[in-house]
């Protein structure tokens, strides 16, 4: 289940996604996800499958690879099902002892489920499409205003470029002190959920230790080479919008427009 996490990975390929600006991935990402919670309906959902579909089509990434990434998910979005199947009241349509499944109930379970799901492949897509770097700089250009009201935007934009990109080395590291403690008679799987949780000491404590050594040559690194935050600094690659950018939001456009269109008309 480590490795199926795909978020912070960033798969190569010759596609027109990897070569969209950075900021229009990131507020592509951003208008799929508000889209997902403004619109309610099935029909509108049937829009953002197509817009999904076409474009995982567009970025040359496997489906077979976004689709591993649920699977770290999977006991999240079960929960979220349960609760939103069974607490929501309405009109019964099941009954099991104590626990009643309503219309409405139904209904919202499976549009959080869609959301959910969607949500995460439309943000790994963003990931696995966007170099750490291209991220930092797509963050910081877009939030430049905010340098107005004296936010420090590179020095955020560079912590969560790292943060993302940690995400697999951390992952990375937990399976090989998995494997490490497995091979010296450690068990993660047996016993009840206090046992469970005593074991995971074994695993919790070099993984710690393993990330404050890999931040502080980070750290010793970056001051090796004369970082001192953005101020003053210049891009070897300034970030320009070209026309595939421009049409990519005319698509996103389209794409909203086809949406609202769809939960007012069809209405399902």
């Amino acid at each position: 289940m480590i490795r199926d996490i795909t978020i912070g990975q960033y798969y190569p390929a010759d596609s027109v996604i990897h070569r969209l600006d950075p900021r229009t991935k990131l507020v592509g990402t951003l208008v799929f996800i508000i889209s997902l919670f403004m619109f309610r309906s099935f029909a509108a959902y049937g829009v953002s499958v197509l817009f999904l579909a076409g474009v995982i089509r567009a970025s040359k990434v496997p489906f077979k690879f976004l689709i591993r990434g649920m699977k770290s998910i999977m006991v999240l979005l079960l929960i979220t099902v349960a609760f939103n199947l069974f607490m929501i009241p309405g009109e019964t349509l099941v009954q099991v002892w104590k626990l009643k499944i309503t219309d409405e109930g139904l209904y919202t379970a499976i549009y959080m489920a869609v959301r959910l799901s969607f949500l995460i492949i439309g943000s790994s897509i963003m990931t696995l499409t966007t170099t750490p770097n291209q991220l930092t700089d797509g963050l910081e250009k877009g939030l430049r205003p905010l340098n107005k009201v004296n936010v420090p935007v590179h020095e955020v934009a560079m912590m969560m470029s790292i943060a993302l990109r940690f995400i697999p080395i951390l992952l990375e590291e937990t399976d090989k002190i998995m494997k490490a403690q497995t091979a010296r008679g450690a068990d993660f799987d047996e016993g009840g959920l206090i046992q469970k949780a005593k074991g995971m000491v074994p695993l919790l404590v070099p993984l710690f230790v393993s990330a404050f050594r890999r931040a502080n040559d980070l750290a010793m690194a970056m001051e090796a080479r004369g970082y001192h935050g953005g101020e003053g600094r210049t891009k070897m690659r300034p970030l320009h919008y070209e026309k595939r950018d421009r049409n990519a939001y005319l698509i996103l456009v389209l794409y909203l427009v086809l949406m609202y269109a769809a939960k007012k008309l069809i209405g399902v």
